[in-house]
């Protein structure tokens, strides 16, 4: 159960995909003056160093973060815009690295209490023993350097644990939900807990990450998430980026070395309750990413949308 560690993925392509949709989500929900529930149910340790062992190890980050670092130097230096929401995430990432070298990477509760305001609220969840260990201490950190900080971080199942937190006094929430799916079981979970919080609060705004791979579970995923948001009124937004794979031998040995057989080639996210401006953001934002992270034949990226049913 605990075999996984976010730290050998961290800055990956799938994680790029991810933290690019979370941002420009929390940036429409916090338009808004009133406050906002942030929940991450599976929090991993916070902030990651590229050049540690476990991401050197991988080589998952180089080419994922490292690779868009690069793609957009070569832009700003250009004198080339970035897409909006592209360069909100690359104002974040060098913000934690002021020096211009990319070694420091924000996992998400980096990013949400980055952002955090005074009448928000941040509540974070992480089971695994190590992970949470390094979470707290950096929980710790941040408390320490702001005043007041509404930062909650509960060493417990974030899939039990969010039951808890839902409806806010607020009745306004932005919920992470983006498990290892190491277990064959997470991806029921994960659909029970969409059905649970809708129930709860109809009109938060759930981010659900999954793996795109062969693996019916993982198929059927976005398509009951679709299927529950339909259900109960609620408009739906579905994002996948797929990297591709090299074609040549050499540059698939290349690609492979120090990485599982297998890895990862493509992932996506699931929104129920979108901002409506999530759509045109990432429609704008998945071409270019593409262009910087392709990895070879079969790279590809969608976005589909879906409004409530009159």
């Amino acid at each position: 159960m605990f075999s996984y560690r976010h730290a050998f993925h961290a800055g990956n392509h799938a994680d790029v995909l991810k933290h690019i949709a979370l941002l420009a989500t929390l940036r429409h929900l916090q338009a808004k003056d009133g406050g906002l529930l942030l929940v991450d149910t599976h929090a991993g340790a916070g902030l990651y160093r590229l050049d540690q062992e476990q991401a050197r190890t991988s080589g998952e980050a180089a080419q994922g973060v490292g690779a868009l670092w690069q793609a957009a130097a070569t832009a700003t230096a250009a004198g080339a815009a970035l897409p909006a929401a592209v360069q909100d995430y690359i104002d974040c990432l060098r913000a934690l690295n002021p020096d211009g070298v990319l070694q420091h990477y924000p996992g998400s509760p980096a990013l949400l209490q980055a952002a955090l305001r005074p009448q928000d609220a941040l509540k974070l969840f992480e089971l695994h023993p190590t992970d949470g260990r390094l979470l707290d201490r950096t929980v710790r950190e941040w408390r320490a350097r702001t005043p007041r900080p509404a930062i909650d971080l509960r060493r417990d199942n974030g899939f039990d644990g969010l039951k808890a937190l839902l409806p806010p006094p607020s009745r306004r929430a932005l919920v992470l939900i983006d498990p290892s799916y190491e277990l064959k079981s997470d991806y029921g979970l994960v659909a029970a807990v969409v059905a649970d919080a809708l129930r709860r609060l109809a009109v938060g705004c759930y981010v659900v990450w999954y793996p795109v791979i062969a693996r019916e579970q993982a198929h059927a995923l976005p398509r009951r998430l679709r299927a529950l948001a339909q259900h109960h009124g609620r408009a739906w937004l579905q994002a996948e980026l797929n990297i591709g794979t090299p074609a040549d031998p050499a540059a698939k040995a290349a690609a492979a070395r120090g990485r599982p057989a297998g890895s990862l080639r493509a992932s996506g996210v699931f929104v129920v309750n979108p901002p409506y401006t999530l759509a045109g953001q990432l429609r704008e934002a998945l071409p270019w990413l593409l262009a910087a992270l392709r990895q070879g034949p079969a790279a590809a990226w969608k976005v589909d949308a879906g409004e409530p049913k009159a």
